[in-house]
């Protein structure tokens, strides 16, 4: 390859850094006769943590039409449209020489002149029960992506001419018509098998030959005195498929009366093949399959969406799926839970209610488990420890937990970590619990709250208001439509999420939000290929990765 003139070098490197000026600059608007700018509904963007932990993300934003708007900094020229090509997402479709057809959820690429992060593209909003509403049309941005520079089409706008807009105020001039379809059919919720494998009391194996030495018989002699109904051996780590998982094990475990349930740990790296590993497990015969998704997938929705909508493709909607991560969602705000527990996702919230290891006891453990999980809406069935010194006594006292808040099933990590006391403590009659007290609070979610429980609230919420923003940040746009939610369902006019708000919302079908692939910047994202490359160092880490598994459900960090 000849190497490339100085004067190019310079070139580049300057539009490269007047883009990220661009970006850089304030987005000041000034309000519109509606009240200011609104957000979007399918705003998408990867959660900010306030743990401090990061990841690159592409937001999607929407906002009504500001009248005139002027933003300091340098002149922007008029943007061009020259064509729109239907770009498919997700479950999104295009149809054959239809470029300008496209439907709610998927993408239009804009191929033209001045086209910059700072765009806005508006679409026509349909009509509405006022005429200052309806003239106001819906925006959303316009961005970079491995494709060329795309915009999201959100939901709530309808059929008919497009423009763009820059923050001063210049717009291109109209083009079109362009054909808005509804968006896909809203994936099928995956519900709850009854009986299933997570009925009843589990145990973990994390390596099958340091648990009772691989002996099969005397693994199921010592089940059946705990009460142990099922089995959940690990089967991959990341792009490594366990070679201790097989059809042979799984069917003579079937014939010593146990149910045998597949978990993968998983990164995120190569969602795609990590799916195939987890089909790959259900095709040998596993009952169940727990997807063990921790640190690694924080940030990373695209990834956790990449998987369900790939293990779902392969498996089916019904087959019984567990998600195991940290038990408090609070504390963990990038993790994709709303993904992975959402609609065709998991059906069973697994989390590893490790008390010893957090710092507490199991009974304040299991409360905060449970008033963090309960907003997903699937059955919990928690993993209690039976490593790290735990006492007999706390081991009892999870199970009278379980059995008081009416558990439909439980499980201990894990075997080879299991003492002769903890056995013993297993094998041991139950006698119900004193003093066990159900906790009646909801996740309290209000203006400036982050996460991932934001997330799940304002997809819900999204469906009554479409405005709702759907980017894991409880802004103004947000309150003021939990506002208008609640007064319009009789509900306290607080602006914050109690339990009677959060029945209400619970009660819509969320929207469905697609979540974008990391950006071009993020073709470094690809360097991250070699950063998947690094991942199977990871992965080769999770050798180690999988020690720290003996004190956490295979190899995170608990709590």
């Amino acid at each position: 390859m000849s190497k490339p003139s100085r004067s190019r070098v310079i070139t580049t490197t300057l539009a490269f850094a007047l883009a990220a000026l661009a970006v850089a600059l304030p987005n000041a608007q000034a309000s519109t006769a509606g009240g200011g700018t609104a957000a979007p509904p399918g705003t998408t963007t990867d959660p900010g943590s306030s743990s401090g932990s990061s990841s690159a993300s592409t937001t999607s934003t929407s906002s009504s039409v500001p009248s005139a708007a002027h933003d300091a900094g340098p002149p922007q020229p008029t943007p061009v449209i020259i064509r729109v090509d239907c770009y498919r997402v997700g479950k999104t479709s295009c149809r054959k020489k239809k470029p300008r057809t496209v439907e709610i959820g998927g993408e239009l690429v804009v191929h033209g002149h001045n086209l910059t992060t700072s765009l806005t593209v508006y679409f026509p909003r349909p009509t509405l029960s006022t005429a200052t509403a309806a003239s106001v049309p819906v925006g959303a941005q316009l961005r970079p992506t491995r494709h060329g520079w795309a915009v999201t089409i959100p939901a709530g706008v309808k059929s008919g001419r497009i423009y763009l807009e820059t923050r001063s105020g210049k717009r291109s001039k109209r083009y079109g018509p362009v054909t808005i379809l509804a968006s896909p059919a809203a994936p099928t919720v995956a519900t709850p098998l009854s009986p299933s494998a997570f009925d009843g009391t589990g145990m973990w194996i994390w390596y099958l030959d340091k648990s009772d030495d691989g002996n099969l018989t005397d693994i199921a002699t010592a089940a059946k005195a705990a009460g142990i109904t099922t089995l959940f051996i690990k089967s991959s780590d990341g792009t490594n498929f366990w070679s201790q998982f097989t059809p042979a094990l799984v069917q003579s475990l079937h014939a010593l009366g146990l149910n045998v349930c597949a978990w993968q740990y998983v990164y995120g790296a190569d969602p795609a093949v990590e799916a195939a590993l987890g089909a790959e497990a259900v095709a040998d015969g596993a009952d169940c399959l727990v997807i063990d998704a921790e640190s690694s997938y924080e940030g990373n929705y695209y990834g956790a969406q990449t998987y369900i909508d790939d293990l779902r493709a392969s498996i089916g909607a019904s087959y019984p799926v567990g998600l195991s991560s940290f038990p408090y969602v609070n504390e963990h705000e990038s993790e994709p839970y709303s993904v992975f527990l959402g609609p065709g996702g998991a059906q069973y919230d697994v989390p590893q209610v490790y008390w010893h290891a957090i710092g507490t006891s199991p009974a304040a453990a299991y409360a905060q488990t449970y008033i963090e999980n309960r907003i997903y809406g699937v059955p919990i069935i928690p993993t209690g420890q039976t490593y790290g010194g735990v006492s007999a006594t706390q081991i009892t006292q999870f199970r009278q937990l379980a059995a008081a808040y009416g558990a439909m099933g439980f499980s201990w990590y894990s075997w080879q970590a299991t003492s002769t006391a903890g056995w013993s403590a297993l094998d041991a009659p139950l006698t119900p619990g004193t003093g066990i007290t159900i906790p009646t609070a909801w996740p309290t979610l209000g203006l400036g709250s982050t996460g991932d429980q934001v997330i799940w609230m304002q997809e819900h919420l999204a469906a009554a208001e479409p405005t709702t923003p759907t980017t894991g940040s409880f802004d103004a746009t947000t309150e003021a439509n939990l506002l208008s939610f609640q007064a319009a369902h009789g509900l306290p006019q607080s602006g914050v999420t109690d339990g009677p708000t959060w029945t209400a919302l619970l009660a819509l079908i969320p929207v469905t939000v697609q979540w974008p692939a990391p950006p071009p910047s993020g073709a470094s994202g690809n360097s991250g290929a070699s950063g998947t490359s690094g991942a199977s160092g990871t992965s080769g880490n999770s050798g180690s990765s999988g020690s720290s598994g003996g004190t956490g459900a295979g190899g995170g960090t608990p709590g």
